[in-house]
């Protein structure tokens, strides 16, 4: 770095009279004492890249040329000069703007007598400003922060950065072989080249320039310098096969240069903030970027093209990388987050579908570095904390020891055996890396019931007072039912509570709940069971793995639609939503602008899941996606909350016994267990009578027919619907037969009631020559069959009623495929099959026949894909739905598959609204795993 003379840098700093540092009759230096004061309060806004007002103060050629409002300079006379008059307030806007560091009166001054004395220019070439500016600041006597940190690929050298310098050491004994020095500022990237051979960092001065560095390892110089930044270099990277350079900088650009002649290649514009790490695809083709505007962009390096915006981070981004195996793009930042795209945009634009976002940690992510074989992520964070994750579903492996100081950098051993951390106190420690195995949450109902005889017939007991604690609590042989009242005779200032005392084996499965406001009680129950000791037992353990708010508008105890929460996309179909208390199940996404989630069962009342009971929510109140856990699971700390859940029960979560309390408890050891019966209001009184049964859990279902009796037109369909009713859990698929149709008439069967799910829909349709089925015909029968602990269960469902054939509809639906010219040949004999891979768009036609039939023609809104699987949806529906207006016969959608749907074969069918539903003939939709 060149000296400055003091007097000069003194006057630079605003703190010394223009007289005493030129004589009276000397007219002020350009290049010494005008262009500083320039460079520091204006070139900021009024520089080459950015020239507010199409003016440029960065050079004097610039200055010459004025902007939109002519010459900033009246060479001669400095106070008629439009740049004095901007200064000195006498013309607007004032400059510079107000709240803004602003030119002293000696400074003013100076500037003023440059222009009197002719305002003329540099004698030769104009100075390094950037130089001048940097002022001659002595660290302090501490040992310096460590900034970045680098292994070689032979992992026989670790590169360590400080301020202005780099130390060369040897892996092994951290001895110190070499100093790297003369750097500018704070060194932000140091890496080394694939061969080892040379070694890149990236630094500069805040507000000046950015400085990548190339150098060689084996004789400790300097190769080459990369200036072409405005403001400090944040990332330096270099290509797999070393041949290009990226660097990005706080003034937003991104700079690719030839790293063999140091010159600029291209720039890639896009971002609106800081770009604070780049990386390469381990192909070469794709550069990642990183930014303080919330996103992750990628970019083809061949062009500058601009592959994809990834705008799915709430805050800034700091770090950006690519797995080993390039299938990964992988994020983090002040969000707290690691976001995990799958990498899909190599040769041209197109949308990287984000796969993964876990909350990570509990302060901004500064750090990620996949180990060599990719196997685990390493990400370190503000908050001091140090995690290891595995990269098959990104989840925690592992958390170090809690840091002394920020960590800004690491860096991961080639051997895959350890990994150094770098602190801002100035220390080094290196960690082994674990080799454990993912915690995997156990979901409900996966404990195998031990069996309860079927044939133990019910004991009936009476409550007996007292039986308020564990002692005196009355002992019943299960299964059971128990009459009691809430009430203690002589004293309704106490609280009253009946206890019941029951033997049970470990695995064995009870259903217990009461009957209390189905019989008219005013008792409002809640239930619990407890040890022996009155002792509360942990059910399961929820780990929040994502934070979240109600937005729009509260919710209440029962609806099931238009869940708004904060961050919805990244959340999944399946994933549990806690809030309160209550755990919902998230259904279907959101479905248009004006919308939110539907929490299972999708239409009606709310379901809430392990016997939690559903509340209401304000607006703005949080909510966690959470994972189910064991009970007493060890976790990995993330900064969100762990929310234990026991065996209790207010109001059935499924909405079947209003108030009444229904309770499913899984005895975790042999033992004597307790039920405590109390009213959730603390309210008593001799009516507040209940009866409690205690029963083995027996899963069942039964299922009911919709759209009996239907009147089906030649060519076309009608719809009708199979509705399973699900008893003690059972949520296995339940498979539904249609027999004994009339000639000319087709179901599309077995229809398949998904697991978990409680409707199917079908459509009855015929063909265009269909006779009219006989008055006397035998209706059609329905069976449904499932399988219910390992045996295969049958039931006889009913029928169809009475079918019949209907006149020529208004309308005629088809469903045909989007890139076919002219009518299909689809028939109810030769249906269309459609495929599509999980995590996939893919885009269908819908076509009608019109009647004597003109309006608009209506096929539904978010339930516009009939019988879909769930996890599959018509998408990009809008405000309208799926539609053909009026004039139109046809138009072409979209079918989406969420990335978990399974393998699968199902169909589904299109409804319009017209002439009484039609319906088109049944497509064959194929899902296929995700390739």
């Amino acid at each position: 770095m060149r000296s400055i003379p003091k007097q000069l840098a003194i006057l630079i700093l605003g703190l010394l009279p223009v007289a005493a540092v030129q004589g009276a009759d000397q007219t002020p230096d350009y290049s010494k004492q005008v262009a500083p004061i320039l460079k520091k309060y204006c070139a900021g806004c009024h520089n080459e890249q950015d020239r507010e007002g199409k003016l440029s103060l960065e050079s004097f050629a610039s200055l010459q040329r004025g902007g939109k409002s002519g010459s900033a300079l009246l060479p001669g006379d400095g106070k008629s000069s439009r740049l004095i008059r901007l200064i000195t307030g006498q013309a607007k806007p004032l400059m510079p703007p107000e709240d803004n560091k602003r030119p002293t009166a000696d400074e003013i001054a100076l500037l003023t007598a440059w222009i009197d004395g002719g305002a003329k220019g540099p004698a030769g070439a104009e100075p390094d400003l950037t130089q001048l500016l940097v002022p001659d600041l002595k660290p302090a006597a501490t040992e310096k922060p460590i900034t970045a940190l680098a292994w070689s690929p032979a992992g026989t050298l670790r590169a360590v950065a400080r301020y202005g310098g780099i130390e060369l050491q040897q892996a092994e004994t951290g001895k110190v072989t070499a100093r790297l020095t003369g750097l500018p500022g704070k060194i932000n990237a140091i890496e080394f080249s694939a061969d080892g051979k040379q070694l890149l960092s990236a630094s500069g001065i805040a507000g000046l320039y950015g400085q990548a560095t190339l150098w060689s390892v084996e004789q400790r110089k300097p190769i080459r310098s990369f200036k072409g930044h405005r403001d400090t270099m944040y990332a330096a990277t270099l290509s797999p096969d070393g041949k290009t350079l990226a660097t990005g900088s706080y003034d937003h650009q991104i700079i690719l240069w030839n790293v063999e002649s140091g010159k600029q290649l291209r720039k890639l514009t896009g971002h609106n903030g800081a770009v604070y790490d780049v990386a390469f695809h381990p192909g070469g083709n794709v550069l990642a970027s990183a930014s303080g505007d919330e996103t992750v962009k990628l970019w083809r390096v061949d062009t500058g093209l601009r592959l994809d915006t990834r705008s799915q981070p709430l805050d800034e981004q700091y770090v950006v990388t690519f797995s080993p195996d390039g299938k990964y793009l992988v994020a983090g930042g002040a969000d707290n987050r690691i976001r995990v795209w799958q990498f899909v945009s190599e040769a041209k634009p197109q949308i990287n579908p984000l796969l993964y976002s876990r909350y990570a940690h509990d302060g901004p992510i500064v750090q990620l570095a996949f180990v060599p074989s990719g196997k685990a992520l390493l990400s370190g964070a503000e908050d001091r904390t140090l995690k290891l994750w595995e990269t098959e579903r990104f989840t925690q492996l592992f958390a170090y020891e809690r840091q002394s100081d920020v960590t800004p950098a690491l860096a991961v051993a080639p051997d895959n055996k350890s990994f150094t951390v770098a602190r801002m106190d100035g220390s080094l420690k290196t960690y082994p890396l674990k080799t454990l195995k993912s915690t995997t949450p156990v979901p409900p109902q996966t404990v195998a019931a031990a069996p309860v005889s079927a044939d133990s017939p019910s004991q009936q007991f009476t409550e007996k007072e007292p039986n308020d604690t564990p002692s005196q609590a009355l002992q019943i042989t299960v299964p059971a039912n128990v009459k009691g009242t809430i009430h203690l005779a002589g004293d309704d200032r106490l609280e009253d509570q009946d206890l019941y005392r029951f033997a049970s084996k470990a695995g064995e499965e009870w259903i217990i709940e009461v009957n209390a406001a189905r019989s008219k009680s005013p008792l409002d129950s809640r239930i619990e069971v407890l040890t022996a000791k009155g002792e509360r037992i942990e059910r399961l353990v929820l780990e929040a793995v994502r934070d979240s708010y109600f937005t729009f508008r509260g919710k209440d105890s029962n609806t099931s639609n238009d869940y708004r929460v904060h961050n919805w996309r990244e959340m999944e179909l399946n994933e549990y939503l806690y809030a309160d208390g209550e755990v919902v199940k998230l259904w279907l996404y959101p479905r248009g602008p004006d919308s939110g989630f539907k929490v299972y069962p999708g239409t009606g009342s709310r379901y809430a899941y392990f016997d939690t009971t559903p509340t209401t929510h304000a607006l703005n109140s949080p909510c966690y996606i959470v994972r189910p856990h064991p009970p007493g699971a060890k976790l990995i700390p993330s900064g969100l909350p762990v929310f234990p859940l026991y065996y209790e029960n207010d109001d059935e979560s499924r909405r079947e016994l209003g108030s009444d309390s229904r309770l499913t408890f899984t005895a975790p050891a042999d033992g004597q267990y307790l039920v405590r019966v109390v009213d959730a209001r603390g309210f008593q009184g001799e009516k507040f009578a209940y009866t409690l049964t205690v029963r083995p859990r027996r899963p069942d279902f039964t299922v009911s027919v919709g759209g009996m009796n239907p009147k089906v037109s030649p060519g076309s369909g009608r719809e009708f619907s199979v509705k399973a009713k699900r008893k003690d859990g059972f949520q296995g698929p339940i498979h539904v037969h249609v027999k004994d149709l009339p000639k000319g008439f087709h179901v599309a069967t077995p229809l398949v009631i998904e697991a978990e799910q409680n409707t199917a829909l079908g459509t009855i349709t015929a063909t265009a020559d269909a006779p009219k089925p006989v008055a006397d015909a035998k209706p059609p029968t329905i069976t449904a069959t499932a399988e219910i602990m390992g045996q295969t269960v049958t039931k006889e469902v009913g029928n169809l009623g009475k079918i019949e054939l209907a006149a020529k509809p208004k309308v005629v639906v088809y469903v045909e495929q989007a890139t076919g010219d002219g009518p299909q040949d689809w028939s109810v004999e030769k249906p269309l099959e459609l495929e599509i891979q999980a995590g996939q768009t893919i885009m269908a036609k819908v076509r009608v026949d019109r009647n004597d039939f003109k309006g608009r023609i209506s096929f539904g809104g978010d339930d516009s894909g009939r019988n879909m699987p769930h996890g599959v949806y018509v998408d990009n529906i809008g405000l309208n739905g799926l539609l053909i207006v009026e004039g139109k016969s046809e138009r072409n959608f979209f079918i989406t598959a969420a990335k978990w749907v399974p393998e699968m074969t199902r169909t589904f069918h299109l409804r319009s609204t017209v002439d009484g539903n039609q319906t088109s003939i049944p497509v064959i939709l194929h899902v296929r795993p995700r390739k």
